[in-house]
């Protein structure tokens, strides 16, 4: 097993950057299995499997490390002005203490980036992203009064997520969150130690985000197993979160959709409407980047739709039970492209799917031609058995798969 004596000679030794709660997870980390994001380490998992963090994030509360998020800060008269010029949402309607998750699209209505943006004060806004954005934002604003500010490195970032994170939270804050709606945040205090909380999250279920002075990042995580204890609060790694994000038909950058940015060919890009995201387009009088074309392809749909799909379990054992096998499942997530077919037509393809085991499906996000994109339409799914290629029933059905009533509900 890999040991981390200190974080300054791990930082020297590969040139990663490392989360200010470093300290706490790498200790933690049975595994010592790690991937980049923004940059960062991350843990795939700290137990040698990832089941118990999933069963924690849907039945108790996990706790998960969201540093590596990139987060800007934007204030400034005119910084509702720019926002409401650069995203597709309505900032103007966007009250203090909102939180509004959206996309931004370059000139043609492909999209470059989705995140979320706080509102802080009438003039003072965070922006979070899954990439570096801080390029985009200074060219798209010359000549506004505005300061943009890469805070990416001075806030660390905590998720807690699950059904006991509301307890947990309100054992220690100094305010009571029961009224804390969904997608709101407000300046509360941990044990004295001052934090935002957002009602946020990237799992589809009742959550918190924690946004932190990182001098005070390992005091709060500390705070938090502490009183988390009771309620079996488990840090959780990107494994169980990628399969909680699926059953929430969350959508992931470089996975489910390419930055139009990064895109080589022009069919790598996708619009909001491609994926599933039409709601968050405000399509008003005013203008926004890529709102001519999005206009356009408002009154002529796009060819293609973001859809779900439940592949069909008896179809599937048949195939597995005719070589003599029982159904060989992906325990995690995967991220691949597989061919969905319509009478040996390829008419789309899932792009990340798993075997969800809350929900005893197995379950895939898709790319799929409007034309056979309906709710309860069968196609053909690509699935291998013993190194040959079959195709098995899929079902076109509703998202997100998983949706349960506590993810926006308060107390009574």
């Amino acid at each position: 097993m890999l040991q981390y004596k200190n974080s300054k000679n791990f930082t020297a030794n590969t040139q990663m950057k490392i989360s200010p709660f470093f300290e706490r997870t790498s200790k933690l980390n049975m595994s010592q299995e790690w991937k980049r994001w923004g940059g960062y380490l991350s843990a795939t998992k700290y137990d040698l499997n990832h089941d118990n963090e999933y069963f924690a994030i849907r039945t108790k509360a996990g706790l998960l490390d969201i540093s590596p998020l990139y987060k800007y800060r934007i204030s400034g008269k005119d910084s509702s002005l720019f926002l409401n010029r650069l995203v597709t949402r309505d900032i103007k309607i966007c009250k203090i203490g909102q939180v509004m998750y959206s996309t931004w699209c370059d000139e043609n209505g492909k999209v470059i980036d989705d995140g979320t943006i706080q509102r802080l004060a009438e003039n003072d806004f965070r922006l979070t992203s899954a990439e570096p954005n801080l390029s985009w934002l200074e060219l798209n604003s010359y000549g506004m009064d505005i300061k943009i500010y890469d805070e990416s490195n001075k806030i660390a970032a905590l998720a807690l997520q699950g059904p006991n994170s509301r307890d947990i939270i309100n054992s220690i804050s100094s305010k009571s969150i029961n009224s804390l709606k969904f997608f709101e945040i407000i300046d509360t205090k941990l044990k004295d130690i001052n934090v935002s909380i957002s009602r946020t999250g990237y799992t589809g279920d009742l959550g918190y985000e924690i946004w932190i002075n990182p001098d005070d990042s390992l005091k709060v995580w500390d705070i938090l197993i502490e009183f988390g204890k009771n309620y079996g609060i488990t840090p959780v790694g990107l494994d169980a979160l990628d399969i909680s994000r699926i059953e929430a038909s969350l959508i992931l950058l470089d996975v489910d959709y390419i930055s139009s940015r990064n895109a080589l060919i022009e069919d790598r890009k996708s619009s909001p409407f491609e994926l599933g995201l039409g709601w968050t387009v405000k399509l008003n009088d005013e203008s926004f980047i890529g709102s001519q074309a999005l206009r356009i392809e408002k009154k002529n749909p796009s060819e293609w739709r973001f859809v779900g799909i439940e592949i069909l379990w008896e179809d599937l054992e048949k195939l597995y039970k005719n070589v003599g096998l029982a159904p060989e499942l992906p325990h995690g997530a995967w991220r691949d492209s597989v061919p969905l077919y319509n009478k040996k037509n390829q008419v789309g393809y899932a792009s990340s799917g798993c075997w969800s085991p809350i929900l005893k499906k197995y379950i895939a996000l898709a790319h799929v031609n409007s034309k056979y994109s309906s709710l309860d339409t069968i196609l053909d799914f690509e699935v291998k058995v013993e190194h040959f290629r079959y195709l098995t029933p899929a079902k076109i059905v509703k998202t997100p798969f998983y949706n349960p009533k506590r993810k926006i509900s308060c107390p009574e």
